[in-house]
């Protein structure tokens, strides 16, 4: 059984507000590159993206990041070459920060290059770390079990994030 967290308007507001907070941390920057982990990651900067644009004049970049989630060691692809990332502000989306293990992996592969500033967004933030990764931006944090689960889902006009 599954009880909603958050419903598609809350989302919006969650997502409007990320992007503020975004462009208020980036004020000073004339470009910067959102990248999206492969799925919900990916919809998510997409969608921060667009309201950055709508609220600033900063450029901003959308980036494919696939990461493999069952085998994170795999290589890391980004839909960007690493010398279009170069000495550049980013920020690393991804949905739900659950153990931390996909954004550092994530974070590790954007370190091989010299990079002006490093963010992370996620849209839930569940608080079980096994790594030394936190979100700069995030919708909500949840205190769950470890035995729950929290599924964000993106469908046009029906967006969702629930827990069961």
């Amino acid at each position: 059984m599954s009880h909603p967290i958050l419903n598609n308007e809350q989302i919006q507001h969650k997502i409007r507000r990320i992007a503020y907070q975004i462009y208020e941390n980036n004020i000073d920057e004339n470009e910067i590159i959102i990248a999206g982990i492969t799925n919900s990651g990916f919809t998510l900067a997409k969608r921060i993206k667009k309201d950055l644009d709508q609220i600033s004049e900063i450029d901003s970049t959308i980036c494919e990041v696939r990461v493999d989630k069952k085998n994170p060691l795999e290589p890391i692809e980004t839909s960007l070459s690493s010398e279009e990332y170069t000495n550049k502000s980013i920020v690393l989306v991804d949905d739900v920060l659950n153990s931390g293990t996909t954004l550092i992996y994530g974070v590790r592969h954007f370190l091989a290059v010299p990079l002006k500033k490093f963010q992370t967004a996620v849209l839930v933030d569940r608080n079980h770390k096994k790594y030394p990764v936190k979100a700069d931006f995030k919708g909500i944090s949840l205190s769950t079990s470890l035995n729950e689960t929290v599924k964000v889902v993106f469908e046009e006009g029906n967006d969702r994030v629930e827990l069961s």
